[in-house]
This record gives structure tokens, C-alpha cells and sequence, in this order.
């Protein structure tokens, strides 16, 4: 059988276990073919602020007179922030269940966030930025203000115009879709240089706190985002969540960038049919606010902190840990291991110092292939599966009879 007619995932599968035996086998060169990952990584990150620019103010422009697809963007931003504050609350009754340590060896370097407003005023500095900065830097928020601003004011163009802003925005989305047709070489590459500079010895001495962080994204994936599509939608949850995590989350796995996953998730939402109208705003609001991975991780290594330090932590005040990890998870950037410099703002909620707390930054590197990974991977596949979930509300079956919410 022709292995260029199997379909993406059976594709990326190969590629990784191609990627991990050259790692192990051949490290030198393994190192070397990383370049092919660094390339697919550059040129999702490339592609993805324009798309978002484009697509954003083609679907504004374009759009039909009706205040359903406003309320529902309202709906999943507010359903991101929800699923955060969850994810927290599983990984805070995690932990009091099954307590961590950890070994504070080495000082990270950084000078992380020291306060909540320090994360709120970046994000209100991204929201203003010049619209050229926001795309040469990547910087999604702004990206999606300039979108929405120009959309607007598009709406008023002549019917010409728009079509025209249609084109272009068809004509990038061809380019992400050749882009993702790279995914296998490009993981092939990621997981090359991965296994060959990490191994899995390193790995071993925080095996504890690795699988906790784990357990706790697949209960938020496996069960609380299933119940969340189950209550909007009234459907079986699991053939979406699980096309998700296949299509999207594999791929972000790997990259370990949610702002890298944007074209992939968009290209997700079309092929389930959710609107475009909806899906081209929430997908990049998303990748900055919905952060359920990140919250599980800055709550589970900042209460692995107290316990290291003996310090009683009464459940009232972890709750108040739930809210600061899932507000400080919303300012995460979406690049590689973006949770972990956000660790020190939960632990000062403890007196905990800088010291310390970059001390537990540097274990989380230390853990992050597997940590970041499973991280990105449930905070991107979840963007899809919580637009998924209200694009469903008001819907009718195949069978004309809408569903019961």
C-alpha cells in the first residue's frame, strides 16, 4: 500500500516512530534532521498571523445580519474561561489526593510576571497593538482587534470589495492546508532532536509529578470536555472529542505551540462544519485564553512547591489558587513551555520567594517534553471542541428535530 494515500494521522504516527528510532539510533544525525521540524514549526508560526487576519476580516465583512454568531462567540469565550477554572479545580483534588515533592536542585533564570495586573497589562498592550507589529511578532490578540475593527468598518464596501477580501482569505487558507501536508516530515524532525537531547533517562527522577500533570489533561479531556458537549449539545460527546485530540491535538503534541495549531484547528472546525462566522473568531481567541493544560500546570507544581516547603495549604485558599492559576493561564503565551515562567505569580499567593519558585520552573523544564506537550495538546484540541460544543446549540439533527439542551 502506498503509504502518500494513508490519510495525516497514520502519517504522523510513522513519523514519529521513524523520528524516535533515528533519536535513539543516530543522535548526531538525529540532531541534524531537526532542522525539518524547526522548518514546519517556522512556517505554521509564519502563516498563522495572516490567516487569522484575513480570515477574521473576511467572515466580519461577509457576514449575514443576524446576532446569533455574536452571542455564540460570546458563549465559547466564556466557556474557555469555565473550562480553565475546571481544569484547575481537577488538578488542585488531584493533588490534595495524591501530594507531590520535588527535588529543588537548580535556579532557572527569567524574571517571570511577579503579579495578576502585570499579566492583565500585557494583554491590554497586545489588544492596541500597531496592526504591521502584531503580524511580523505573531501577536494574536492584536491580529484579531485589527481583524474585527476592519471587518467592521468592511461591512459597508461595495459587494466587489468583499468578494475580493474572500479570495485572499481562500488563498492563504490553501497555503495552511499545504503547510499541514508537511506535519509528518516536520514531526519526524521535532521528535528526532527531541529523543536525541532529552532521552528518556532524564525523565525518569520526576516520573511522579510527570504522570499526575498527565493524569489530570486526560480526565479534563476524556471526561469534563465530554460531559461540557454532552450538556450543550444533548450528543454523544466522544466521536468529536476523540476526532479532535486525533487531528489536533497529535499535531500540537509535537509542535508544543498553540499559536503554531491555529491553521491546523481551523482547518479542523471547516471539516466539522462549524461556522465560519464563529469558528475564524474563537479558534485565535483560544490560543491565547483557553488554557486548561496550563492551569493544571501551574497548580499541581506550585501546590508540589508547598508541600516541599511544608507549608499547609487550607482548601479555601487552593480554591483561591484554582482562580489565579486559571486567570494566570490566560495570559500564557502560546509558544512552547509560555505556563511555566507563570508558575512564581501562584506561588507568591504562598509567600513562596522568586528563589524557590524558579526553582520549580526549572523542574517543569526539566519535565516539559512530556509536560508542554500534553499540555498544548488539550489546550488546542479543546479550542475545537468547545466551539464545537456552542455552534451545536439551536441546531437540528439530521432529522430535523432540534436538539434538547
Amino acid at each position: 500500500m502506498n503509504p502518500l494515500t494513508w490519510g495525516l494521522v497514520p502519517q504522523i504516527l510513522v513519523g514519529v516512530a521513524l523520528g524516535a528510532l533515528a533519536g535513539l539510533l543516530l543522535p548526531e544525525l538525529a540532531l541534524e534532521l531537526g532542522l525539518l521540524g524547526q522548518l514546519f514549526v517556522g512556517a505554521l508560526k509564519a502563516v498563522a498571523p495572516a490567516l487569522v487576519f484575513l480570515l477574521v476580516m473576511s467572515a466580519i465583512a461577509n457576514r449575514h445580519e443576524s446576532g446569533s454568531d455574536g452571542r455564540k462567540t460570546l458563549a465559547t469565550i466564556v466557556l474557555y474561561l469555565v473550562g480553565t477554572v475546571s481544569a484547575a479545580l481537577v488538578a488542585l483534588l488531584m493533588s490534595f489526593a495524591f501530594p507531590q515533592t520535588l527535588a529543588l536542585t537548580g535556579i532557572a533564570e527569567g524574571s517571570p510576571p511577579v503579579a495578576v495586573s502585570a499579566v492583565l497589562s500585557d494583554v491590554l498592550f497586545k489588544l492596541i497593538d500597531n496592526p504591521v507589529n502584531a503580524l511580523l511578532t505573531g501577536n494574536f490578540l492584536g491580529c484579531l482587534t485589527w481583524a474585527i475593527l476592519l471587518g467592521v468598518s468592511f461591512r459597508a464596501a461595495s459587494a466587489s470589495f468583499k468578494e475580493h477580501l474572500q479570495t485572499c482569505a481562500d488563498g492563504i487558507s490553501d497555503i495552511v492546508r499545504y503547510v499541514i501536508k508537511l506535519a509528518p516530515v516536520g514531526i519526524f524532525g521535532l521528535v528526532c532532536v527531541t529523543v536525541a537531547t532529552i532521552g528518556i533517562e532524564a525523565l525518569a527522577s520526576y516520573a511522579s509529578i510527570a504522570v499526575l500533570l498527565v493524569s489530570a489533561m486526560l480526565f479534563v479531556a476524556l471526561v469534563v470536555n465530554p460531559i461540557i458537549v454532552f450538556v450543550l449539545s444533548g450528543k454523544n460527546p466522544y466521536p468529536v472529542v476523540f476526532h479532535c485530540l486525533e487531528e489536533s491535538g497529535v499535531t500540537a503534541f509535537f509542535t508544543r505551540s498553540s499559536a503554531a495549531n491555529i491553521p491546523v484547528n481551523l482547518n479542523l472546525a471547516k471539516k466539522l462544519g462549524i461556522s465560519e462566522e464563529l469558528y475564524t473568531v474563537t479558534i485565535p481567541i483560544g490560543a491565547t485564553v483557553n488554557m486548561a493544560g496550563a492551569a493544571i500546570t501551574i497548580t499541581v507544581l506550585t501546590l508540589a512547591a508547598t508541600n516541599t516547603l511544608g507549608i499547609d495549604v487550607s482548601f479555601g485558599t487552593a480554591l483561591v489558587l484554582c482562580l489565579i492559576a486559571a486567570l494566570s493561564a490566560c495570559g500564557a503565551s502560546g509558544v512552547p513551555s509560555g505556563s511555566l515562567l507563570l508558575i512564581p505569580l501562584a506561588c507568591s499567593l504562598f509567600g513562596i520567594s522568586l528563589e524557590i519558585a524558579m526553582q520549580v520552573v526549572a523542574v517543569g523544564f526539566i519535565i516539559s517534553v512530556i509536560q508542554d506537550s500534553a499540555e498544548t495538546a488539550l489546550n488546542s484540541s479543546t479550542d475545537v471542541v468547545y466551539t464545537y460544543a456552542i455552534d451545536q446549540i439551536g441546531r437540528t439533527d439530521t432529522a430535523g428535530n432540534q436538539a434538547t439542551y
